[in-house]
């Protein structure tokens, strides 16, 4: 973070000093997690939906905080009051200082924002994105999912003066909250990657999704550039949303790519054994040259056929930002599983594979991690277990969607299931009826369940997939199997 003042972060979120600030205190690094702080920590006192940050200023002062943002005055140790900028919501304030420090980043460095949204795919997206950038120059982006009215200022608090590239996620639960997002950081690149189910129950539409999707593309200046993807309809539609005179470069992995001006395209689309995608990366526009339109052959070594389109986005916003395409042919065999729980690929001692996908999921999500299951054990002749939890946010659609993807696991022949919790019985009923019965299926309500059955019935040479929604915490799953020994497994003959 860039060195800022007492006086400066007042100024900027609209708060009061208390009389016990020092006027010539400074703090360079800023978290809402007092468990992070390092010396001259300025804490985020923020009101969760479960913890009240205020309880835990004697622990940030401790670890090093030099001030306070807050909302109310608290007492220190020694009777008097905690320094501190006190303001009216400390999340409001905290998007205020990051767009305060965005701009004077703009003011003394060359520093390239881009903005990433979509209902599937923004992090490995951005994970692919911040690896062909790094190649160039310092570039930060968001720790995990940070996407949100809190993750978004946390990823900036990190940026400063000789950061070249600042990659952030923007997410949406509804109806105005990209706007809120791009009134904090205004992105000089809008990558909107697909219009899906996520958080239905809250938007109420695939339209309403859209509209609040493409406030990204809108908030373009003049001479910024939209990176959209030519396969998704909804987000196709978004090109009439680009402010005149901003330019837009499309995507598109569709094995019979549209007619578009500037269009980044992966021909001959396959994948390796294990599942990595492969592809001719071709670019056709114009501004291309001779070796952009013969296209150069790249493999990356995350795992899944969707990937293709997440590498397309990534190259495509590299290009944007001004990568030429040979240099993103040679960086993209770097890219790999970056952030936790997604599509992350462990071969244990014992033979079994876990790819672990637990993050998050939705019914797009859910399909294609599916889909890449199955082919790694008709690739391999490798045995498959699905450990599916329920999708959450889904809303009057809770029930179809998971007994649709019950009948999917059941047609890509995946050889065995386990449901785990009560919110996902839907899934096992659509395995069920699409004729899975035996020992194929099994509806177990908990984690550990879940675990006890591996236990039991794992063999050396299986893989087995992990996949639900954040909220039901089926990554600790994920996270012991990668982990603990099953122990009492039986072995293989």
């Amino acid at each position: 973070m860039i060195e800022l003042k007492a006086h400066q972060i007042a100024e900027a979120t609209g708060g009061r000093l208390t009389s016990s600030v020092d006027v010539t205190t400074t703090v360079t690094s800023a978290d809402t997690d007092s468990r992070q702080l390092v010396p001259n920590s300025l804490y985020i006192a923020r009101r969760g939906e479960v913890t009240d940050g205020h309880n835990f200023i004697t622990a940030a002062r401790a670890a090093g905080a030099q001030l306070i943002l807050a909302e109310r005055e608290t007492a220190d140790q020694r009777g008097g009051v905690d320094p501190a900028v006190i303001v009216d919501d400390s999340t409001v304030a905290m998007g205020d200082l990051a767009h305060y420090i965005v701009e004077k980043i703009r003011e003394h460095s060359e520093t390239t924002v881009i903005g990433i949204t979509g209902s599937v795919g923004k992090t490995s997206t951005k994970d692919a994105l911040a690896t062909l950038l790094s190649s160039q120059g310092p570039t930060v982006a968001p720790r995990g999912s940070y996407n949100g009215e809190t993750g978004l200022p946390l990823t900036i608090f990190t940026a400063d003066l000789e950061t070249r590239f600042l990659v952030v996620e923007m997410g949406a639960d509804r109806l105005g909250n990209i706007s809120e997002l791009t009134n904090i950081v205004r992105p000089d690149i809008s990558v909107v990657l697909t219009v899906g189910t996520a958080h239905a129950q809250s938007f109420g539409s695939l339209e309403n999704i859209a509209i609040t999707k493409g406030e990204i593309v809108e908030a373009l200046e003049p001479n910024g550039i939209a990176v959209l993807n030519a396969d998704d309809i909804k987000v196709a539609e978004m090109a009439t949303r680009v402010p005149s005179g901003a330019k837009t470069i499309w995507f598109s992995a569709a094995s019979l790519p549209p007619e578009r001006q500037h269009l980044l395209y992966a021909a001959d689309a396959a994948t390796t054994e294990n599942e990595n995608p492969r592809f001719n990366l071709q670019y056709l526009g114009d501004d291309a040259t001779d070796e952009d339109r013969m296209g150069r052959d790249v493999t990356a070594h995350m795992i899944g056929e969707h990937h293709t389109s997440n590498l397309l986005a990534a190259a495509a916003a590299a290009l944007a930002a001004g990568l030429d395409l040979e240099t993103i042919a040679e960086v993209m065999p770097e890219i790999g599983p970056t952030s936790a729980h997604r599509m992350a690929r462990t071969d244990r001692a014992d033979g079994i594979t876990i790819i672990d996908d637990a993050y998050n999921a939705n019914p797009e999500s859910m399909r294609a991690g599916l889909k890449t299951l199955a082919m790694l054990g008709r690739n391999t002749g490798r045995r498959t277990w699905a450990i599916l939890g329920p999708m959450l946010e889904l809303g009057d659609q809770h029930a179809k969607e998971h007994i649709l993807l019950g009948e999917t696991v059941v047609r890509l022949n995946i050889d065995q299931l386990v449901v785990v919790g009560t919110e996902a019985r839907a899934l096992y009923t659509g395995a069920v009826n699409e004729g899975s019965w035996g020992d194929e299926v099994d509806h177990v309500l908990s984690n550990d369940e879940a675990f006890e059955l591996l236990t039991e019935r794992a063999q050396p040479g299986d893989i087995i997939f992990v996949k639900g929604s954040n909220g039901t915490r089926l990554w600790e799953l994920a996270d012991r199997l990668t982990t603990e020994n099953l122990v009492g497994r039986k072995e293989m003959p």
